[in-house]
């Protein structure tokens, strides 16, 4: 073999990276169906008429649907930073194995927590939100060792869509369970028990690094790290100091945690509040209202298809990370801000309008994951799970306060006034939000990433790799870096 032929090397159509990324695309998907589970389950739970009078109904007030829906942001906020330290710096794979496995026997003893009131189910779901808290700070942290840049966007997206694809088989599945002899309480135990069978399967077959996935081939896991620019650290991973004070001070990422919180007010209201919409507003019944509020999801997980696959072809054709960043994120935040400023105006009582626009509105989101929630990565791949841990958790305060505000906003749930008040805050917040990020983010990575410095080098130790068996003169981070330098962010 000569050395042109040694320094080209062809990466596989289907390897071992993903499969990892399909095991993390299950788990972020499972994970929300346990999450988003109770947004159907509790419209049962306080159903006047169920359809076995044997299964346990509840008196429950909407402030106090609220305070459920909302406590399992409660924990999930609380454990953001410190999970995603231990992410960065120790086991990513076996911190989301173990807390994915917790937090699915905790959903199958949902029901029995429910016996015993509503302030037994809220400290359930605390705890639930504690155990789901590493989620995101895991995946991002797996994406950043696993996804090589030119394909950052269609594998990225695809695990970042995963929610989308949870939401989109909870929601019809929740509804005909609830409306069945068995009732809500088996929406809990399947889920649950689905959750304990993923976690058992990805503590063995998951990997924190290439070199650590015993069935990796030698040729994909060279072309993983010298995309990479060889930052497989899975010898000394906790010698990396996570450098807080320049996290902290950095405008991207305060670009990027403004546009986050914006992302989070309307995606967890529409979320923990559409099955209720639905059927009070609209006039679906339970077994509809599942299945319909699940349409907007669906229409979000397919739209991520095409748009990651534009966004990866447009980087290859030379169009800067940041311009594809910026794009992506203002399709996902200002098209959902037209269609809620839509319902607002337009008066109709046509349900088929309404959930034609919330379709719309709520599908395009998904442009954000080829946007601020990947352009972690683009800033620092070392600290990417570190720095999602930062913004999650400030995001997720609203996850906190966007169902308890809309709780005291529609104080009637059948009033369609009130609930414009909420789509009108939401046009606003995501409008401002990503106009930010517009301004101010980027996309380049960070002085401080890397903190022993060998960025400078490690881009020297590639001379040429081939992408889809094409020859290029430049390994990928150079060209990124190269494209960058020469575009204003």
């Amino acid at each position: 073999m000569n050395d042109k032929e040694d320094h080209q090397i062809t990466p596989s159509k289907f390897g071992s990276r993903h499969v990892q990324m399909l095991l993390l695309f299950l788990g972020m998907a499972i994970a929300y169906t346990v999450r988003v589970s109770m947004s159907v389950a509790i419209v049962a739970m306080r159903n006047k008429n169920p359809v076995n009078p044997n299964i346990p109904q509840y008196d429950w007030d909407t402030q106090m649907s609220s305070f459920i829906l909302s406590s399992f942001f409660w924990g999930y906020v609380v454990i953001q930073i410190p999970s995603g330290y231990v992410a960065s710096t120790h086991s990513a794979q076996k911190l989301l194995a173990c807390g994915i496995f917790i937090c699915s026997i905790l959903s199958v003893l949902t029901p029995l927590m429910a016996s015993y009131g509503y302030v037994a189910v809220i400290c359930c779901r605390v705890a639930m939100g504690l155990c789901q808290g590493c989620l995101l700070p895991c995946a991002q942290t797996l994406l950043s060792r696993w996804v090589p840049p030119m394909e950052r966007a269609r594998l990225g997206s695809f695990v970042m869509n995963g929610p989308q694809f949870g939401t989109v088989i909870t929601m019809p599945i929740s509804g005909a369970l609830a409306a069945t002899s068995i009732g809500w309480p088996s929406i809990f135990y399947i889920f649950g028990t689905i959750g304990i069978v993923w976690s058992i399967i990805f503590y063995w077959l998951g990997a924190d690094y290439p070199s650590q996935y015993p069935r990796i081939s030698p040729n994909e896991t060279r072309y993983i790290n010298d995309s990479l620019g060889n930052l497989d650290k899975s010898g000394d991973i906790k010698k990396l100091k996570v450098p807080w004070k320049s996290i902290f001070t950095s405008v991207p990422m305060w670009a990027l945690t403004i546009v986050h919180c914006g992302h989070n007010w309307g995606f967890y209201t529409f979320l923990t509040e559409m099955p209720s919409y639905m059927k009070s507003v609209l006039n679906f019944d339970i077994s509809q209202s599942g299945g319909v509020s699940a349409l907007p999801y669906l229409a979000m997980w397919l739209l991520g298809f095409p748009i990651s696959f534009l966004a990866d072809l447009a980087l290859k054709k030379g169009v800067p990370i940041v311009i594809v960043r910026k794009l992506c994120n203002s399709i996902g935040l200002w098209i959902p801000a037209i269609a809620m400023f839509i319902l607002c105006i337009i008066k109709t009582t046509n349900s088929i309008f309404f959930v034609a626009i919330l379709v719309v509105g709520i599908g395009f989101n998904c442009g954000t994951t080829c946007g601020f929630q990947i352009n972690l990565i683009d800033l620092s791949p070392n600290f990417a799970g570190s720095m999602m841990s930062i913004t999650n958790c400030i995001a997720n305060v609203l996850g906190i306060v966007s169902p308890l505000i809309c709780g005291i906003i529609v104080t009637d749930e059948t009033n369609v006034n009130q609930w414009n008040i909420v789509f009108s805050i939401t046009s606003v917040i995501y409008f401002v939000s990503n106009l930010i990020f517009l301004i101010f983010g980027q996309a380049n990575i960070q002085p401080w990433n890397d903190v022993e410095d060998h960025l400078k080098t490690q881009h020297r130790r590639v001379s040429t790799i081939s992408i889809a068996g094409e020859p290029t003169s430049l390994s990928i981070p150079e060209q990124i870096i190269e494209e960058e330098s020469k575009t204003p962010c």
